[in-house]
């Protein structure tokens, strides 16, 4: 299938990042922010389509900053960067280099919920915040772009896979640094949504051995009044 878990088959963290590029990659997804699951590629994924794929993916130029994000821009916006301080708002599809049931976790456009914050007042992960502000080499996002983050779990939710002080294997995801899927029940009964259940697998468990690295599409919005 091209697609491995690090653990059940060896894969390297190399060789996943090169599939991320690939594949996982599309234009059109990024520029809509609609996730492409691996599953599609494996179960129903032609020639065509698959060409295609590789050819959008080869026309996004990846960098690599000195702190070990890995970034390509689907979409240069337009306008002023933002600076520490200020408020801003992104729609993201948050995705995972390692999952094996699937890559996509969550997607703030499905919901209608963009994440927004301050830039630099400690709420959200620092990858994300150097994605947008810019340094170590990543020029800053402007209003408008699309870029497509691939995040280092030290710049990301390390800090949530720490084992709790009083050893309970029930963690709460909630604290600490954002984003994070919300936990909002669909059915009565659900232990909380789906979204959250596939972050809370992925970054937020102290019995798993490692951490993935975490994939982001985001669209900054631009600022009110300019």
């Amino acid at each position: 299938t091209g697609y491995c878990s690090a653990l059940a088959t060896g894969c390297s963290a190399l060789s996943m990042r090169a599939t991320w590029r690939g594949l996982a990659l599309l234009v059109a997804a990024t520029r809509a922010l609609k996730p492409v699951p691996r599953r599609a590629f494996v179960g129903g994924a032609t020639a065509a389509s698959v060409a295609s794929a590789a050819s959008a993916a080869r026309a996004l130029d990846f960098m690599t900053s000195a702190s070990g994000i890995e970034w390509a821009d689907a979409k240069v916006g337009s306008g002023q960067p933002y600076k520490s301080g200020q408020r801003c708002a992104v729609d993201y599809v948050m995705s995972t280099s390692g999952a094996r049931y699937g890559s996509k976790i969550d997607a703030t456009k499905e919901r209608n919920e963009p994440y927004a914050w301050t830039l630099g007042d400690g709420s959200t992960i620092l990858g994300l915040e150097q994605g947008i502000l810019g340094g170590q080499g990543i020029p800053p996002m402007l209003p408008g772009g699309i870029r497509r983050l691939i995040i280092k779990p030290e710049l990301a939710y390390a800090d949530k896979a720490i084992p709790a002080k009083n050893s309970l294997q029930v963690q709460d995801c909630s604290v600490g640094r954002g984003p994070v899927p919300p936990n909002a029940p669909e059915r009565s009964g659900d232990m909380g949504a789906g979204e959250y259940q596939r972050f809370k697998n992925i970054y937020c468990n102290q019995n798993r051995p490692y951490q993935p690295d975490l994939v982001l599409d985001i669209q900054l919005f631009g600022r009110k009044g300019g």
